[in-house]
């Protein structure tokens, strides 16, 4: 079993299929305390963001670019791709997962009456559930040009399901949407 790939096609498929999944990713953000996000009106894209180790841009990375000027553009920043306030990095990540759910023990809690004077039935509750699942990751980073310091930090996390690879750049957008509706700032606000 692979623990970690790292695969353009397979990122998109990642990205995508958080947004699918019935509950959405788990998403998490954090940002510096310490800095005036006043100060940011412009943003622009790292040369080499982490979801293009190939040596060209990936479709994953195209998506992700569109999704982030939409969302960025709409809380008042101004693409610059020569020197901005704001840099943009991305990188995404399949991971391979297996969990146990152990079975419960036999003769507890209600079923506890049994206890010593009969079996249960032979097929109930002594066997683990396994399951198998690829869990996906997202991160979109903000980075402060000049200072070259991380300023915020979006991730969204979920679970894999390759039956979504069709509508990619929906997906993205939609997990990129959810990860930027707990952005808290505005451009020069």
């Amino acid at each position: 079993m692979k623990s970690f790939r790292l695969l353009c096609p397979a990122l998109a498929v990642a990205v995508l299929t958080m947004a699918g999944c019935a509950s959405g990713p788990d998403i998490k953000t954090d940002y510096s305390r310490t800095t005036n996000f006043s100060a940011y009106r412009s943003f622009g894209f790292v040369e080499h963001p982490g979801t293009d180790r190939q040596g060209y841009e990936s479709l994953t990375t195209q998506y992700l670019k569109t999704a982030v000027q939409r969302e960025m553009g709409a809380r008042g920043y101004r693409y610059a791709p020569q020197s901005p306030d704001l840099l943009v990095n991305f990188n995404a990540q399949l991971q391979e997962k297996v969990q146990i759910s152990p079975a419960p023990a036999p003769m507890m809690g209600y079923y506890g009456y049994r206890g010593g004077l009969y079996a249960p039935w032979p097929g109930y509750g002594f066997y683990n559930d396994v399951y198998t699942y690829t869990e996906g990751t997202l991160n979109i980073d903000l980075v402060d040009r000049k200072e070259k310091k991380l300023v915020w930090e979006g991730v969204a996390v979920g679970s894999v399901d390759a039956r979504d690879q069709a509508n990619a750049q929906q997906h993205i957008d939609k997990v990129v949407a959810q990860i930027f509706a707990r952005y808290p700032f505005r451009a020069g606000q």
